[in-house]
């Protein structure tokens, strides 16, 4: 594959599939403490020494860009933590091949943050944002303001930061119902706004219950006339889309348990310690890290991803009530 005067060689695994499409996260800290995510007290965080540094991660994300890698996410914990970020948007954004910047996070620092997201290069967030009650909404994330949040998805639409898009983890008898509130709630942004439903996915434990995305969209069913979105683009990511009537809102369902679709996926995830974990549910991958601050040249790193590229698995063994859960901590390795 040609881009420009560049020649790309895929990066492509054991079972054929392309990937173009890196998260990154940048620190374990957040300034919420999800119910799904964290314990309520008593979280080790990594020592600064550990995590990559800027510079590590352009240095990883510029050899993967030669690859054919194009999109990068930020994630986290909660990447606006870092007051910097702005510094590493604009050191990707520099990157010969990436196309596209977007960011994962609570929106409760967008308030401040858009302006300055917008200039170093953010082109999309996806916000975590489980219901609109601002109860339910404190109770989840253990102290949240939703109005706060609700604030920062404004301010991010008007620096033009879209789509915004609303990643809703739904656990049984928690906040089932408000599936129905976030779509009322974002109806008249559908121009630049969509709302997904993802299933909860249990890390080292099982503390919820997961809601079937079939049996989120036959609720839905029961109000809105909910019309099949066709898949135009096959690496655009792994959620189901469905419009509400033929101009209305675009809702999403991602269904990692109840229906996998690993077959499809085309993405990698360097962690906070610089493992490039290929598969959300493993960790088994050695540090790229190490191998960085160990004077390794972009070739010794690319052979190095490559192989571990290559390692991939087929996909994971978690299914709804299985017993089998995702391995590491969510916010070490940022979704």
């Amino acid at each position: 594959m040609s881009l420009g005067k560049r020649t790309v060689i895929p990066l492509v695994d054991a079972f054929g599939r392309e990937h173009t499409y890196l998260r990154v996260s940048v620190t374990d800290r957040c300034n919420f403490r999800c119910v799904y995510c964290m314990p309520e007290e008593g979280m080790s965080w990594m020592p600064r020494a550990e995590v990559l540094s800027y510079e590590e991660i352009a240095s990883i994300v510029r050899v993967m860009a030669k690859m054919g890698v194009t999109k990068i996410r930020l994630t986290g914990g909660e990447p606006t933590m870092r007051s910097d970020i702005t510094e590493l948007i604009s050191a990707i954004h520099a990157i010969d091949g990436i196309s596209d910047i977007a960011m994962t996070t609570n929106a409760h620092t967008l308030t401040k943050m858009a302006p300055m997201l917008a200039k170093a290069g953010l082109n999309r967030v996806n916000i975590s944002l489980d219901t609109v009650n601002p109860e339910r909404f404190g109770a989840l994330t253990r102290g949240g303001d939703v109005h706060r949040v609700l604030a920062g998805i404004e301010a991010a639409r008007e620096q033009g930061i879209t789509p915004i898009r609303i990643n809703a983890v739904i656990l049984a008898g928690e906040n089932e119902d408000d599936v129905f509130d976030l779509v009322d709630y974002f109806q008249p942004h559908a121009d630049n706004t969509e709302v997904r439903f993802i299933e909860y996915m249990p890390f080292q434990v099982r503390r919820y219950q997961t809601v079937p995305g079939r049996v989120l969209r036959s609720r839905l069913q029961t109000r809105f006339d909910l019309q099949p979105v066709p898949r135009s683009d096959p690496s655009a990511g792994p959620a189901a889309y469905w419009r509400i009537g033929e101009n209305g809102l675009r809702v999403g369902f991602i269904s990692p348990l109840s229906e996998h679709f690993c077959a499809s996926c085309n993405r990698l995830r360097l962690m906070l310690d610089g493992h490039l974990r290929t598969c959300l549910a493993h960790e088994d991958t050695p540090s790229l890290r190490d191998l960085v601050r160990r004077g390794a040249t972009a070739n010794q790193l690319e052979s190095a991803i490559r192989a571990m590229v290559m390692g991939k698995p087929a996909g994971h063994e978690c299914e709804i009530d299985g017993e089998a859960v995702f391995e590491g901590v969510m916010t070490a390795i940022g979704g």
